[in-house]
């Protein structure tokens, strides 16, 4: 079954935000941590669902940051000035990104792109939750392990989506965190996101599939429960060959970086009129993903 409904998911873990970006809040026995950072419109939203809900706030120590793109970083800055003692983690191309004057003007530009798209800027501007040169955080990589009392976020590096791409995997509930380095589930089919290095993302996906999933927590159009999860990184993985074989289709028909990108933009949008992100943002990922691709052919 796939949600993207706000509330409890299981007796210890909790979706937040919207449909277009969700966080997770789990509990463990001694602390929570929210696993992913969202986009930055959503802080008065989580902040009202938290209360809503009844969720101990006290009890939110800990924030894993999947990795560094704007749409999953957003909400850092608002629990890291609620919280200064929370322990903030990432991997460690995450955390050199993110102290990069670039990397911080081009997530805060970003997040304004699509406040204003979405028409709520103005949550933006009555809240101080923008990036500045804020201090790294902890370090987590393949292997790594923390321990929330019961529950145990096991970390592993799915790097393609980006170059700085984790995942959590939850085994006591079989929870399976992979941010964009699984198939993003938007409705009834599986968006592929190799972003950075698609072949990378590939062996990512492969990766994943020895995992047992009864949950899959995406950070974009909700998540999937039951049979659905079970068999989603199988469908992922023949999501991004059917993907792959498309950008190689059309840039062998236009040899051309530019047209391919253009024609996977229109493609996009005709499907998902609403994506969560602007169009020229999304135009410069595509072009991403076609020099790669045209690249591994040998063009």
């Amino acid at each position: 079954m796939r949600s993207h409904e706000a509330g409890r998911i299981g007796e210890r873990l909790w979706y937040l935000g919207k449909e277009e970006s969700g966080v997770y809040l789990l509990e463990g026995d001694s602390v929570s941590v929210i696993i992913n950072g969202g986009m930055s419109y959503l802080a008065p939203i989580v902040r009202d669902q938290l209360v809503a809900f009844g969720i101990d706030e006290k009890k939110l120590k800990k924030l894993l940051l999947l990795h560094s793109h704007f749409d999953h970083v957003g909400l850092a800055p608002f629990f890291r000035r609620r919280d200064p003692d929370l322990q903030v983690y990432a991997s460690e191309r995450a955390w050199q990104i993110l102290q990069m004057p670039k990397g911080i003007e081009t997530i805060n530009a970003s997040s304004r792109l699509v406040a204003q798209r979405r028409g709520v800027s103005a949550w933006l501007e009555r809240l101080d939750i923008e990036w500045r040169s804020e201090p790294a955080g902890r370090v987590v990589s393949e292997g790594d392990r923390i321990d929330l009392g019961g529950l145990t976020l096991q970390i592993l590096e799915t790097p393609g989506h980006s170059s700085c791409s984790i995942s959590a995997y939850v085994p006591e509930i079989r929870a399976l965190f992979p941010s964009d380095g699984g198939g993003i589930p938007y409705k009834e089919i599986i968006l592929p996101s190799g972003n950075s290095n698609f072949t990378e993302y590939q062996q990512s996906l492969e990766k994943l599939k020895s995992l047992a999933v009864a949950l899959f927590c995406a950070d974009h159009y909700g998540y999937v429960t039951g049979k659905d999860a079970e068999g989603i990184i199988d469908r992922s993985i023949d999501a991004a060959k059917r993907y792959r074989a498309m950008v190689e289709a059309i840039y062998r028909r236009t040899a051309s970086i530019e047209a391919t990108a253009q024609a996977l933009v229109t493609e996009r949008y005709t499907q998902i009129p609403d994506f969560l992100i602007a169009p020229e943002i999304y135009a410069g990922v595509c072009r991403q993903i076609v020099r790669h691709i045209a690249g591994a052919m040998g063009a």
